[in-house]
Parts: structure tokens; sequence; C-alpha cells
């Protein structure tokens, strides 16, 4: 059956490879053209950021291009907003670029698209049905904590557009992701409630499943008929048959069916590592789970040895893949998932009831969800609280190497479990681990360390600084690209209030972090460049703001800002100005207290650093503008006469940053040179010599 489905997959995805690699529209993106085409929209539209400039990414399936009738994948890329507004199923008329696809997706192309979409016909029935359920749901929740508002709908019906991106982020650090898309869990959860309600009311098993089939309807028609919901639809399914059989053999080859059955419907899924993930947990679920599950029984309690098994069993399938994909290891992803699990049915049935009284009794609907907002509460909790652990995540090898070792080093534990003796030396070598790392904290200094004046947070690709305003206090210049590793770098810092938070320019690598910042911290008010298009509003909603004007300066405690930059004073910039005007009115300013000074320059250019050639004074520290990139202005970087340099720079980036020319320039300078993607966090600080830079790596 396995070799089926491998066939199967394999012939499925030559087909469907030889026709996304033909026709007109691939011809289009081998000639870069631009053409005018008719489109079907076949997922929700998606906000995403890109260099600061706001995009919007839609997958659709292309039916007529330069007056051929086709039918093959593209994925859109547009800037003007409007395409937000659209649903699943709309036809579109669309002019733009067509580029060829880079990734080892099925696409036929990627157009870049130009204007808004033309409309050419609605939502189909189902879609819109689907969208006016969700809506309703959205109002339900509307008096809910804000945390729970954004979580709540994601549980039910995937709808994540209201969640906090630190929340996220806290949700993925803790393993518990999964909860906030649809899943195979949420179908398993809703049709095991159906089914003890239809054994409860006396309902036999000739009447059970037809009113199970008609839950199963509902959710789909709830969460969107998309193949990824029709994906987990399928694997709820398959494991929801194996759990009330009890018979696990029958589950793996119906498992194998669905497997097929999907790749022959869409061959696209033999690449997607979503899918990849559905099927290991399933299969985890099937085939580890039972046994597991009576082993612990001999010892725990049945409810919690089924909740181990099942957690393990998932968790310990899909780490391969995870490893491969994003080169850490979850800690801490069991343990949550235990805490959390009791919470998640109670959480998933009062809100697919609320969604379901919504449409007739929104009051009604409104009184149903707040036990389930209390407990998504908790899961929200156990989330945040496992993300703030040290070392929730273990950096691992990342790509097929990472999985392999991983592999080999669970094989490696099942062999050291099996054997007394190899048993107890691992625990004697681990014992001696254990107090050479205790011995290593005592003697070594910690994290910060003391007196520390400035931290370049490694932030991965963009720019977040914190300057020293007090205990517990700092300025904070830059989010950096995502709310997760600021709210952390703050965290080690120990800083709950932010005097001043200066952001540079509104670019996604600056800003995008914001609500990080901002998580657990008090946050005073905002200096912004007055040259913007306004992409950082929705971080500082309810913050004073202010612009930052040449010769400003602001004094905090013994810390004093004055601003450089930017010179101009327009009101304004318009999202269709490139990255280079954004870039050259970054906030430039100088900070200085006794015994410490630096210039942080934003993201300005060469034309940018020329104009401000004559009013760079000296400094012990530069922060290297645009990170390091080839821009940069000689007799700029000259005058600062800084001793140390900071890039702020993610690992492996897309961009060459930071470029070989600029780094040999800064050693010309004879100044020290320090990353943030070689050494993490860097910390400044005073000496009985001057300054020095202590890495956290």
């Amino acid at each position: 059956m396995v070799l089926v489905c491998a066939a199967a997959s394999a012939t499925g995805v030559a087909f469907r490879a030889s026709a996304v690699g033909s026709g007109p529209v691939r011809a289009l993106a081998r000639a870069g053209g631009t053409s005018t085409a008719e489109a079907v929209l076949t997922a929700d539209p998606q906000a995403r950021k890109a260099g600061g400039r706001p995009m919007v990414i839609v997958r659709a399936r292309v039916e007529a291009v330069a007056r051929a009738r086709v039918r093959v994948p593209v994925l859109l890329i547009a800037h003007d907003p409007r395409w937000l507004g659209l649903l699943p199923s709309q036809r579109v008329r669309l002019r733009g670029r067509f580029d060829e696809p880079r990734g080892a997706e099925l696409l036929a192309a990627v157009v870049i698209v130009r204007g808004p979409p033309a409309l050419l016909g609605g939502p189909s029935p189902l879609q819109r049905a689907a969208e006016a359920v969700r809506a309703r749901l959205r109002a339900a929740v509307e008096r809910l904590p804000p945390d729970q508002r954004g979580v709540l709908p994601g549980m039910v019906d995937g709808d994540t557009s209201r969640l906090d991106p630190a929340l996220a982020e806290d949700f993925r650090t803790a393993g518990l992701s999964h909860l906030l898309v649809v899943s195979g869990a949420n179908l398993a959860i809703v049709i095991g409630a159906v089914l003890w309600l239809c054994r409860v009311t006396g309902l036999g098993r000739r009447r059970a499943p037809p009113v199970a089939a008609v839950a199963v309807v509902a959710f789909v028609l709830v969460a969107r008929p998309d193949p990824s919901v029709l994906r987990a639809t399928v694997m709820g399914l398959v494991a929801l048959l194996a759990l009330f059989t009890g018979r696990s053999r029958q589950g793996v080859p119906a498992l194998c069916a669905a497997v097929l059955l999907l790749v022959l419907i869409d061959p696209e899924l033999a690449r997607s590592y979503g899918f990849v993930l559905s099927v290991l947990a399933t299969a985890g679920l099937l085939v580890l789970a039972p046994p597991w599950r009576e082993r612990l029984a001999r010892r725990l309690p049945g409810p919690l040895a089924d909740a181990l098994a099942v957690a393990a069993a998932a968790e310990i399938t899909v780490a391969p893949v995870l490893v491969m994909l994003s080169g850490e290891v979850g800690v801490v992803s069991l343990p949550a998932n235990l805490l959390a699990a009791p919470a998640v049915a109670p959480a998933t049935l009062l809100g697919a009831l609320g969604t379901a009284i919504a449409p007739v009794s929104l009051p009604l609907a409104r009184l149903t969800v707040r036990p389930a907002g209390l407990a998504v509460g908790w899961i929200i909790w156990i989330a945040r609280t496992a993300a703030a652990l040290p070392y929730a995540t273990v950096p691992w090898t990342g790509g097929g190497l990472g999985a392999v070792t991983l592999l080999l080093a669970g094989g490696a534990a099942v062999l050291i479990l099996r054997h007394p003796r190899l048993r107890m030396a691992t625990v004697a070598v681990m014992a001696g681990v254990l107090i050479a790392v205790v011995a290593l904290r005592v003697t070594a200094p910690g994290w910060p360390p003391p007196g520390w004046q400035l931290v370049a947070c490694d932030v991965g690709q963009g720019d977040a600084l914190a300057l020293a305003a007090g205990p517990g206090r700092a300025v904070v210049v830059d989010t950096g690209p995502a709310p997760a590793p600021v709210d952390r770098c703050l965290s080690r810092l120990r800083v709950k209030d932010v005097p001043l938070l200066v952001l540079t320019h509104p670019h996604a690598d600056h800003i995008g972090g914001t609500s990080g910042v901002r998580h657990g911290r008090t946050v005073h008010g905002v200096v912004r460049t007055p040259l913007t298009d306004g992409a950082e509003n929705r971080f500082i909603a309810g913050l004073a703001s202010r612009p930052a004007l040449a010769g400003a300066q602001w004094r905090i405690g013994d810390l004093t800002l004055a601003i450089l930059a930017p010179l101009g004073t327009g009101s304004a910039l318009s999202p269709r100005d490139d990255g280079t005007t954004i870039n050259n009115a970054s906030v430039v300013l100088v900070a200085r207290r006794p015994g410490f000074s630096a210039l942080l320059a934003g993201d300005v250019e060469t034309d940018a650093q020329r104009a401000l050639e004559t009013s760079v004074p000296r400094v012990q520290v530069l922060k290297v503008p645009h990170h390091g990139s080839r821009s940069q202005d000689p007799r700029f970087l000259a005058a600062a006469h800084a001793s140390i340099s900071l890039v702020s720079v993610g690992r492996d980036n897309d961009y060459g940053h930071p470029a070989p020319s600029t780094l040999g320039l800064l050693h010309r300078l004879r100044t020290q040179v320090h990353r943030t993607d070689q050494e993490g966090d860097i910390a400044i600080v005073r000496t009985r010599t001057g300054i020095a830079a202590i890495p956290r790596h």
C-alpha cells in the first residue's frame, strides 16, 4: 500500500509539474512578460510586509491569459489593500508581470499585480455563507479580552485575523501553534461530542453516523472548504475511525488510502510540509499512541495516560520535520500540550456552539463563548509561560542533516533507556555536565553584564537596540521584524519601563516587533520620522507620538538623545516610494552619557550620509547603517571615529548583508566590528579604560 501511495504521488506530481511547466502562463513567466489574466482565488488573501512595503499574497488559479484558456495555480503579489477584501472562489481580472517561481512549489508563475482587482463575480454561496458565520463569531467574541478574542476564532474555524503576532510567536515557541489552525483534532473533538450526545439521547448506532456526517459538513463549511481544511478533515476522520474502533491496524491502511486519494486530487500536497506534518501526526496516533497508552495506564490514571500517549506520539513523529524547517527543538512543547489539553475540548466545543448560535441570537452566543474564553485564557497563559522559560527551544542543525541527527539522537536515547548500564553511565555524564554548567554560571558573569550602556538585540534581519535609562528602564530604538525576539531580549535585560520608543523609519524590519516591546511594559512615548507612509500607526495606537526633528533633544536621567536627521520636514511618504527614499528618511540620533557615546544611524544610505557628513560627531560606538549594506559613504563612517561598530543583521539573509566592501571599509577604519548574526545580543559596557563589547553567545 505504501509503495502504491508513493507511486501515485510521483505520478501525480509528474502530471502537475508537466501542466505548470508548460503552456502560455509559464512561457510568460520565462520571458518576464506583462499580461492581463482572469483568475479565481483559491485561498484567503494575506497581508505581509516586504522591505517595509505592505503587500498582499493571494493564491489563485489562472483560467484565462492572452486569449488562451488555461487552468494552472499561481501566486499573486499585490500592493493594493483592496485585494484584502476578497474571498476564496471570487473571479477577478488582473494585470501584472509574470515571473518564474523560485521555490519547489508546483506553481506556473508568480504574478506581480498592478493596481486593484477587477471583480468579475462574487464568491460562491458556500464561501459567502462561511464568511457570514465567521463574521458572526467575531462579533460574538467582541466583548472578550483582546487575546481571547484573537485566539478563540482560530481554534474554532482557523480565523486568526485578530491574533497578536507576539502571542502567535509564543504559541509557536511553546509548541501549541497547531491549536490556531484548523486540524483533524478540531474535527475529532466536534464529532466525539456529537456521538456522545447521540448516545446520551438514545440514538442508536444507525442514527448516530448521519448526525456526525452533518456535523462534519457544517464544520467544513464554517472553516472554509479549502484544500487545507479538507485535508485536515480526512486526517481527523482516519484517526477518529481508529480510536473509536480500537483497531489501529485498520487505521494504517485507511491512512494510506486517504493519502493516496488526497495526492491524486491535489498532487501539490506531495510537496507540502503541512500535509507531511498532518500525515505524520496521524500516523503517530495510530501506531505509537495505543501501545504507549496501555503501558502508561498501568501506572497512571486512564485520562492522563491517554493525554500523555497522544501528545508524545504526535510530538515525536513530527519532530524531525519541524527541526528540518526551524533548526530548533522544542523542549517545553510536550508539557505545554499536556497542561493545555484539558482546556482544548471545552474551548473548541463551546466556541463551536457559539458559532452555531451566533447567526440566530448574538446575545446568547456572547453568553456561550464566555466560558470558552476562560478555557482559552488558560491556554494563553500556558503558551506565554512556556515560551518565557529559559531554553524553551534548543538550537539544532536545520535541513535534512538536522532531521537525520535528531533521528539518530532519538535512536540513541531508546538504546540507553533499554540498557541499565548505559542508563547509569548516561546519568553520571549528565550529572557531571550539570555540575560544570552550574559552576560556570556561578563563576561567570550573568546577563546582562553589570553597567551595560547599550545592547544590540539579536532580532534577525532587522534593528532593535536598548539604551540603559535606569533600573528596569531603557530607551528602545527600533523593534525588529517580529515581536518575540525583541520581547525576549528586553526580558533578559529586565526592562519593564520604556520612557521613549524611537522608530527610525516605517520598514517592517524596524517596526514589526513593536507589540513585543509593549508586551508587559509601559511605553511612555514614541518618536518617529516625520517622513512616513503611516505603516507604523497600527503598532503604536494609544501611544503619544511626536515627529523627530533635526536639532531636537531629550534627556532621560543622565542619558541625552540628540536628533541629527532626517533633515527634511515633509509630512508623508507615498506607499509607492521605493525603499531607498524611506531609508534615507531614517531618524539618526546621538546618545550620550558620561563615559559613553553612540551614533545610531538607522538605515540611511549614501545620499543621506553625504548630507550628514559635516554634522557627525565623534562617538565611541557606531550602529552601522542599513545592516552593513554596500550603500555606505566612507567619509560618513570615518567622521564618527568609532572604536566599536555594531552590525545588526540576520544570519544567512537574502540581501548579502553585511557587504564585504563595507566590512573591508570598517576594518580599514580600525574599528572593532561586532555582528548580531555571529554573536547574538551584544552589550556595550564601560570599563576603566573606555568601553568594551560583550556578546551573549
